[in-house]
């Protein structure tokens, strides 16, 4: 049997801490489930479609919205920022490279301040600052301004993804993640899609208000997400216990579950849960598992553009045929998150699409045949979109207590976005038309990750044995856990998810 720790504590609006009546115990307990059931039966799967319904789709919106505005100035150079602004090529990659420095600085930070206050009010906060950022992009005249921006977009933009992230699993158990993560980071492939489609559009305003075409790109995108932000304070949800659309049995059932998943370990806010993540080597491996998944992505996003232009076609035909490869990305992901939650185990999806983006950059590497460059650039997409929520969500999984998860999930997520830096540098203008460097050091980056997952994936496994072993397949009740609670997934009940 598995087990991990939910948080259900719920804070006060008021406060924007835990009030009295609402502070946990010091563990949590499934003493209410036998009475779930009174006052009407909830069935689980009815409650799931529910959860998915209501709270997967916007956090699906919101990610879409963020990753279309911290890429869409790949689409922004195609149609002359570069030129506009007296860009050099280094200096448009500083400008894309500083964007990673905020990101990867303020994730941790972000995910405590959402953990001590409400999410349903700090997404949306961050979410209409980058908004107001990319408007403003829109109207910067030279390299110092679009370096400004980029900087302060990466600052706003820094607590969405590892927020989200750590936001399912407040509503569904450690085996209904991965699928749920997967869905709304499949909107990341569909931004693709979305972005250059879009992009296309929006370049036809080119003079309108004496402005070029591409600063309506980022001018109408951010307009947009202070639009979905201003929505999202009323659209989105803090916590089962004070959710709007749930009756009080399913808020109560949701609570159960969670509470059943949890078996035991603390929810308390203690700095040695902190310190515990830290000190775990697993997170620095499951660190570079995200490295290598984000660096192939970040490249991927920020250059397809290009990599398709310098196969031989033009800068319409580029925004368009970049389309695709994106949907593809999307079906991928979505694919793989629903074969590693209903099998339950992460590893051998992650090193199957491992395997898909490794043959794709082959193709692009040691062709020089369009067609099959452009057949590479499919099979990459479908490799390495699923990664990245298979990645989190595997690192998610084996934090053992709320605190530590979330301080672990922000610091795989933040080491991953390092891969943004390198991904700013990796496709270099005079590595055109083939770009052999660049995609030679994507290769060399998902052989490592595939490594770290491969290490990770016996270690823990030999642990769980060891474990079973020790115990012989003792069944712990609670009272015997409680003396564990502070150990996490240290606790000798703790199975790691592999």
């Amino acid at each position: 049997m598995t087990f991990i720790e939910k948080s259900v504590a719920i804070p006060s609006p008021d406060t924007g801490s835990l009030s009295e009546k609402d502070k946990p115990a010091h563990i949590e307990t499934a003493e209410t489930t036998a009475s779930s059931l009174e006052g009407g039966c909830i069935d689980d799967k009815a409650l799931l479609r529910k959860l998915d319904k209501r709270i997967v789709p916007f956090l699906a919106l919101l990610y879409l919205f963020s990753f279309v505005d911290r890429t869409n100035i790949g689409n922004a150079r195609l149609f002359g920022l570069e030129h506009d602004l007296g860009l050099t090529p280094s200096q448009y990659s500083t400008c894309l490279a500083i964007f990673f420095v905020g990101y990867v600085l303020f994730e941790i930070p972000s995910n405590m301040i959402m953990k001590r206050w409400r999410p349903s009010m700090w997404l949306p906060i961050i979410m209409l600052a980058w908004g107001l950022v990319m408007t403003m992009m829109g109207i910067v005249e030279n390299f110092a301004g679009l370096m400004a921006t980029r900087a302060i977009l990466g600052v706003t933009e820094a607590g969405l993804f590892p927020g989200v992230s750590w936001f399912v699993t407040l509503w569904y158990r450690r085996a209904e993640c991965a699928f749920r993560i997967s869905l709304f980071f499949a909107a990341a492939s569909v931004s693709g899609a979305f972005g250059g489609l879009l992009a296309r559009l929006i370049v036809l305003m080119d003079g309108v208000g004496g402005l070029e075409g591409w600063r309506w790109i980022f001018i109408l995108e951010g307009i947009a997400t202070v639009v979905v932000a201003v929505i999202a304070f009323w659209a989105l949800e803090d916590f089962p216990h004070t959710s709007k659309f749930l009756t009080p049995a399913e808020k109560k059932r949701v609570v159960e579950r969670l509470a059943e998943d949890a078996v035991g370990l603390s929810n308390e806010w203690k700095s040695r849960f902190i310190w515990d993540a830290f000190k775990d080597w697993r997170m620095y491996f499951q660190g570079i598992v995200f490295l290598a998944a984000s660096m192939a992505v970040y490249s991927f996003s920020l250059f397809i553009p290009t990599i398709i232009n310098a196969m031989g076609y033009s800068a319409a035909n580029s925004q368009l045929l970049s389309v695709p490869p994106y949907v593809c990305g999307g079906l991928t992901t979505v694919a793989g998150g629903y074969y590693s939650d209903r099998t339950g185990k992460r590893f051998p999806a992650i090193f199957a699409f491992y395997i898909l983006a490794i043959i794709g950059f082959v193709m692009l590497i040691a062709t020089t045949t369009p067609g099959v460059q452009y057949t590479g650039v499919f099979l990459a997409a479908m490799g390495i979109f699923p990664q990245v929520p298979l990645s989190v969500s595997w690192a998610g999984n084996n934090f053992g207590g709320t605190l530590k998860r979330a301080v672990g999930v922000a610091f795989v997520v933040g080491t991953g976005n390092c891969g943004g830096f390198a991904a700013s540098y990796v496709y270099r203008s005079q590595d055109r038309p083939h770009f052999r460097p660049g995609h030679g050091a994507i290769l060399g980056f998902l052989a490592g990750g595939m490594l770290a997952a491969t290490v990770l994936r016996f270690a823990m496994g030999r642990t769980n044995r060891k474990r079973d072993l020790a115990e012989g397949g003792r069944q712990w009740t609670m009272e015997e856990r409680a003396p564990y609670a502070d150990e996490g997934d240290n606790a000798p009940f703790f199975r790691y998810i592999l």
